[in-house]
């Protein structure tokens, strides 16, 4: 396991990012977000990446923010999950997520934000923002809500309940179902089709995409920013415990 909790490794025209924080279920910090920006701005300015593939090493893909490890100031970590949010919108090829295990919270926020996520048969997906007193972040309120509607995301949200890999692909949250044996080869393959399309197309069809909810997105993580930095200030730790226990 790396210092921060994550790997980065050029392969051909492909930079795989992977969360290796795996004792926590590669729950993030404020480290392991810096070093993923940092990650995603140099894949940004190298002409002979194509694409970004997201993972998460062991037994899941991401358990979200490590609240046993929040820093004194919760707008640290709120600034540092916004960014990465922005950054993988902003980069300029696609972003392609790779799930096994569970995601959970922003966990899910990574797996909406990405261009195409590839999900295990084994993936699941919950947010129990409300079980903790939080609210959802990591640009979740808008993404959500434009992957699947906003009725279904209310209920997802509000209920935390968890969703198995058939209904979110069902859902629109995921791309694909593969079965778990078969997920990095249907990675590998995607990503060997997009090694050979030209940049500058990837970047101008990405462009395209997003255009429409750029701005919604930016809004959507202001709110959730000084909503959560807020709510993360009151966190009962007691009942952050028995959650965690589970």
């Amino acid at each position: 396991m790396s210092a921060t909790g994550i790997r980065v490794r050029k392969q051909g025209a492909a930079v795989r990012i992977t969360l290796d924080g795996d004792p926590q279920r590669n729950a993030v910090t404020p480290a392991t977000l810096d070093t993923m920006c940092d990650a995603l701005a140099t894949a940004a300015g190298d002409e002979d990446v194509r694409v970004v593939v997201l993972a998460g090493e062991g037994r899941a893909f991401c358990a979200g923010a490590d609240l046993t490890r929040l820093p004194d100031d919760p707008a640290v970590i709120m600034t540092a999950a916004s960014r990465a949010i922005r950054r993988i919108a902003d980069v300029p090829i696609p972003v392609i997520a790779s799930v096994h295990g569970p995601a959970a919270g922003f966990g899910v926020s990574l797996v909406a934000a990405a261009d195409v996520s590839v999900a295990g048969a084994s993936a699941t997906f919950s947010l129990p923002f409300a079980h903790l007193g939080l609210m959802p972040d990591g640009g979740l309120t808008h993404l959500l809500a434009t992957h699947i509607g906003r009725a279904a995301a209310a209920e997802l949200v509000y209920s935390g309940r968890r969703v198995g890999a058939e209904e979110a692909a069902a859902t629109g949250l995921v791309s694909r179902v593969v079965a778990d044996a078969e997920l990095d080869g249907s990675v590998d393959e995607l990503v060997s089709h997009l090694a050979e399309v030209p940049r500058r197309a990837l970047t101008l069809t990405k462009g395209a995409l997003h255009a429409s909810g750029r701005a919604h997105l930016d809004r959507a993580l202001d709110l959730e920013a000084a909503g959560q930095a807020e709510l993360l200030d009151h966190l009962d730790r007691t009942s952050l415990a028995a959650f965690r226990t589970r």
